[in-house]
């Protein structure tokens, strides 16, 4: 029963007791009288997914409407102005199972112009309407019901936290019925924070809420402490966690818009620094908030000249390497060369923005673009091994690939594969000249650990613009 206004739903609506039911609206406006009750306690909450059957009729009896004659159940966001006034606010108030009649006057249905042919103006209106399940609101990032919201109290305004916000929220951890944490106003800014028990997941929830609002979470592992769990707070792997959260109190961070050009660069290097901070700790998701954030007051910023454009760019070349070393450590391949090639349109000698796209071609078993970009790691660095190393054993992939081409092969076109051996078969003596010698590293199973790549690189590279100007940028 769809509706074109949208109208706020209280959670728990006062009602009063009449001959003809429960007054939802203490005027008489929806009337609901309970057919046969429900399961448990629990009921629905603004948001949620709800699923009913219902039949409608006109006072004398007309039926004008039944998704049990479609025999499809009908699915609404509850709370959201989907359908009209009246269902919104009674099916708040039933629980699972529950059958209701719900009477309607014209106000809380479809007005003074009803809905022609079938529904007159100024009707009133009668459903039966059965509650069969519900879900709450995905609210998840990828919307894949990593994140699930169901509110128990409505928060006030319209107003949500945004990144960098200082937030002050008390909250409830659980894990089946074991309690993680149990902690009031605690207070911290989004991005930033470091304390383990609050999640990516729970960041995300929280900038989905308003102020005063408390809301129950259901946070999938993705977006919790993944596979690998957390040992400290006791929560084992793949671990599927509850949040009760109530958000007391917020203060937004300045958008970009609000700050001039002074100000974003100020900024700017401050995400660097906590990005830089929070990803040498092993948060690398929060890291690459911060350094998506430099890309976001920056990008816009590219007719600077003088200091601030050296300074720009420093920020700017700085964000895209970093957060290819990000996507590394995640598997993003596809990511990091993007990055690579936006480092690379800044500073075109960039041996580390080389490299790092070497490293995801590696992965995505493109090893004669690998090898073009190792061997460009060579020509403007002589003396890194790393890069050496990863050329030998690109070498020694495409050797492995020819050899399983040739057998798949052999016996269909054997004449065409012994020609073909002659020109492209590799030398093994050719491929293992070099010799890998004691160094052992595992980059094309993802991101060179620090340590390896300090002894590759040093601490401090040259990063500056396509003549590098003798400029350092630290990673």
């Amino acid at each position: 029963m769809a509706s074109t206004e949208p109208e706020t739903m209280e959670t728990e609506p006062t009602v009063k007791v009449t001959n003809a039911g429960e007054d939802l609206t203490n005027d008489g406006g929806v009337l609901k009288e309970i057919l046969r009750e429900g399961e448990g306690d629990e009921k629905p909450s603004k948001g949620d997914k709800v699923s009913v059957h219902y039949v409608g009729t006109l006072l004398d009896g007309t039926v004008f409407d039944s998704s049990r004659e479609r025999g499809d159940l009908f699915t609404f966001n509850l709370g959201k102005g989907q359908v009209i006034k009246a269902w919104d606010l009674g099916v708040a108030t039933m629980k699972k199972g529950e059958l209701a009649r719900l009477t309607c006057r014209s106000e809380y249905a479809y007005g003074e112009s009803g809905s022609p042919p079938k529904i007159p103006p100024n009707a009133t209106l009668v459903f039966e309407v059965e509650l069969f399940s519900w879900e709450g609101e995905d609210i998840s990032t990828n919307k894949d019901k990593g994140i699930i919201r169901g509110i128990i109290t409505e928060g006030t305004g319209f107003k949500t936290p945004g990144d960098f916000a200082s937030v002050t929220i008390n909250y409830k951890i659980k894990h089946g019925q074991q309690v993680i944490a149990d902690e009031a106003a605690a207070t911290f800014t989004l991005g930033e924070v470091e304390d383990p028990k609050i999640t990516v997941g729970l960041e995300t929830a929280i900038k989905k809420m308003k102020e005063k609002e408390k809301s129950r979470f259901t946070i999938s592992p993705t977006y919790a402490y993944g596979k690998d769990g957390n040992k400290e707070l006791n929560i084992p792997a793949d671990a599927t966690l509850t949040y009760e959260v109530e958000l007391v109190s917020f203060e937004k961070a300045k958008k970009v818009y609000e700050m001039d050009t002074p100000e974003k660069l100020e900024q700017a290097q401050i995400r660097k620094d906590k990005g830089t901070e929070l990803f040498k700790k092993g948060l690398t998701e929060k890291a690459m908030l911060n350094y998506s954030t430099i890309l976001e007051y920056l990008d816009s910023e590219s007719t600077l000249e003088g200091e601030e454009k050296e300074k720009r760019d420093v920020l700017v070349l700085a964000a895209h390497l970093n957060l290819a070393a990000c996507e590394l450590r995640l598997g993003n391949d596809t990511k990091v060369i993007e990055h690579c090639d936006g480092a690379l349109e800044l500073s075109k000698d960039n041996a580390k923005a080389y490299f790092r796209r070497a490293q995801a071609r590696q992965n995505r078993k493109d090893y004669d673009l690998a090898v073009q970009d190792f061997q460009t790691v060579i020509a403007l660095e002589p003396e890194n091994k790393a890069a050496k190393n990863q050329i030998v054993l690109c070498k020694k992939k495409l050797q492995e690939e020819h050899q399983k081409e040739k057998k798949l092969y052999a016996n269909m076109f054997s004449k065409m594969t012994q020609q073909s051996a002659k020109r492209n078969d590799l030398s093994a003596d050719s491929v293992f000249k070099e010799g890998i010698g004691e160094w052992n590293n595992d980059m094309a199973a993802g991101m060179m650990p620090l340590d390896q790549e300090v002894a590759a690189f040093g601490d401090v590279m040259p990063t500056g613009g396509d003549n590098n100007n003798g400029n350092n940028h630290r990673h």
